[in-house]
């Protein structure tokens, strides 16, 4: 059990580059695909300044994705993607299913939130940018990695 204490440092660190990675590749393909169409569809679900809006979100996953990856304000920016995911299930994928039998429903985005709250809870871990400026001075514990004694 010691062993998974000690590793418990590590946890945060994977989870961060691989949600970070992903949700920058999303950002990524939103700017390179078509943003104008993006805010199209965002209008289209009646919500107010649709292309601003598109580019707010791209740039959240595009950028916050890319600090997530470093460890750069890691709590910040886990609770605004799991705010931008929780409307998304909200306006677009909450209405498929939690497995869309045509489109993608909602477990993928419950996926996504799953990893930004490990890391709202745990932190960074180490290496981390968070770190490295001071923003953050703990490494996350999972258990007492302290010797044990028998009774």
């Amino acid at each position: 059990m010691r062993t998974v204490g000690r590793l418990a440092g590590v946890t945060p660190v994977v989870v961060r580059l691989i949600i970070g990675g992903m949700m920058f590749v999303h950002g990524l393909d939103k700017l390179t695909g078509d943003p104008a169409g993006f805010g199209q569809f965002l209008g289209s679900l009646g919500l107010p300044a649709p292309s601003v809006l598109a580019w707010a979100v791209t740039l959240l996953e595009l950028v916050g994705g890319a600090m997530l990856i470093v460890g750069l304000l890691t709590r910040l920016v886990a609770a605004l993607m799991t705010l931008e995911l929780i409307g998304a299930i909200v306006l677009v994928t909450g209405s498929r299913g939690l497995i869309g039998a045509e489109a993608v429903g909602f477990e993928r985005d419950l996926a996504y939130i799953s990893g930004f709250l490990a890391l709202l809870l745990l932190g960074p871990g180490r290496p981390s940018a968070d770190h490295a400026l001071g923003i953050e001075t703990q490494a996350p514990r999972l258990v007492d990695t302290g010797p044990t004694t028998s009774p």
